[in-house]
């Protein structure tokens, strides 16, 4: 086991934790315990586990896939999950919004960013969902939220039980108590919580906003690195999972979960974050966007963007993959001879971005940190009109892309935006007058 502590978590009232601050890869098997001994030797579950702790299973995968898509953790807890009294249905907000009605619209969209909350809400209430493919019932595709918040969850905890949660925060810390330690992210990392794991999202700055992947196909994992070879990308070292840290907290709490697209609810005369120590392969994790090796051309043309992948879930088809996780932060453009920005393209995989700050070099304008973009299915697109001109004119000397950082959310099906964001305010309906005014090319 191997720890970090790059990130020093905010001591919490009530909160023990295991010294130091993260563990470092991806994917391990991890073991940590915020009292010493908790922490059963030589089998998962003894007849009476220590101090009379209650051992537990998180299963993310099923039991019987191959040993090395297995993925699972043993938690050590004060008190089992299996009691709670029963869930009933909650005000659904936002979050899992119907989607639009009729056949999916093929033009591109493009959202101004969505505006603060003008009453007191939290993160689980600040959620909007904009977008999304597959079904909860299947357990395929992804669903894509917007949140903005404004205030901490107080003796509250949700968790997702239709699929993992890749979070981006675009403005605004989060601190993410989950029951398997502190998460601490702001803008620039990303952090995942797996299918079924209960947290509290506290706002240690203020107002917060960003974008949330709802993964519900295969597990988000580091892309194969095919040609690249054994280093580049994402480095799986520079991922950070949370040390054991555990509430004693006796006071009445609100259990949200997601289930099948609802909200339930139910109230606990305790805090469910009470896991003492746990080992396994399944846990929260979080990633420095700074971290990522960027590979790029060092002679003319440049790659496909696939070579900004971060994470990806693939689907059952070799190569195709229900989502991808893609960025585009700062690096050296070098190319000779070569239209640098992204080149206009038709894709058979539907993109979903968004813009965490600076700006995006194929668009001069309109597209703003906290704002995002639909293009769907061989929807035509590629620079605006003014990114172009500029592209075909400057002096391809070496130049550094700064200050910037963009993403992508792409998958294999289509995307179907919601009723809500399709008659949004900020839905900006003159976004295809980015294209106007190209003239057509002179032959001689």
């Amino acid at each position: 086991m191997s720890t970090e502590n790059r990130t020093a978590v905010t001591p919490k009232s009530g909160l023990r934790q295991a010294p130091g601050g993260y563990l470092s890869g991806f994917g391990n098997e991890f073991a940590t315990e915020a009292v010493p001994g908790a922490l059963p030797v030589g089998q998962n579950s003894p007849q009476r586990a220590s101090f009379g702790l209650y051992a537990e299973q998180l299963s993310g995968t099923a039991f019987t896939v191959a040993r090395r898509e297995s993925r699972r953790s043993w938690l050590y807890r004060l008190r089992p999950t299996a009691s709670h009294p029963p869930f009933t249905a909650q005000p659904q907000g936002l979050l899992g919004g119907a989607a639009s009605e009729g056949p999916v619209t093929p033009n591109r969209l493009r959202w101004s960013p969505q505006p603060q909350p003008g009453a007191p809400t939290d993160f689980v209430e600040g959620l909007t969902t904009f977008a999304g493919n597959g079904d909860d019932a299947s357990g395929s595709g992804i669903a894509i939220h917007l949140y903005a918040a404004n205030r901490s969850m107080q003796d509250k905890v949700f968790f997702d039980s239709d699929g993992e949660l890749l979070i981006v925060p675009q403005a605004g810390r989060l601190t993410l108590v989950t029951e398997f330690g502190v998460l601490e992210l702001a803008p620039g990392d990303v952090g995942v919580v797996p299918r079924g794991v209960r947290f509290r999202a506290e706002l240690p700055s203020g107002a917060v906003a960003g974008y949330v992947c709802e993964n519900r196909g295969a597990y988000f994992r580091l892309p194969d690195l095919g040609p690249i070879g054994s280093n580049g990308l994402a480095n799986a070292r520079d991922f950070l999972t949370p040390v054991a840290a555990f509430e004693d907290v006796e006071r009445p709490t609100q259990v949200v979960q997601k289930f099948q697209g609802r909200l339930w609810s139910t109230t606990l005369d305790h805090s469910p974050l009470d896991v003492v120590a746990w080992h396994g392969n399944l846990a929260p994790y979080k990633y420095d966007l700074a971290r990522f090796n960027t590979i790029g051309t060092v002679s003319y043309d440049h790659p496909d963007p696939s070579i900004f992948t971060v994470l990806t879930s693939p689907s059952e088809v070799p190569g195709v993959a229900n989502c991808d996780f893609v960025i585009f932060p700062p690096r050296w453009m070098v190319a000779e001879n070569t239209f640098r920005p992204p080149w206009f393209h038709r894709n058979v995989m539907s993109e979903f971005m968004g813009l965490v700050h600076g700006v995006y070099d194929a668009k001069a304008g309109g597209f703003a940190p906290g704002g995002a973009s639909l293009h769907n299915c061989m929807s035509g697109h590629g620079p605006d009109k003014a990114s172009y001109e500029q592209a075909v004119k400057v002096d391809l000397k070496p130049h550094k892309i700064q200050d910037t950082l963009a993403f992508m959310f792409e998958s294999r099906w289509v995307i179907r935006p919601t009723r809500h964001a399709l008659e949004s305010p900020t839905l900006q309906h003159d976004y295809d007058g980015c294209w106007n005014g190209f003239e057509k090319a002179r032959l001689p």
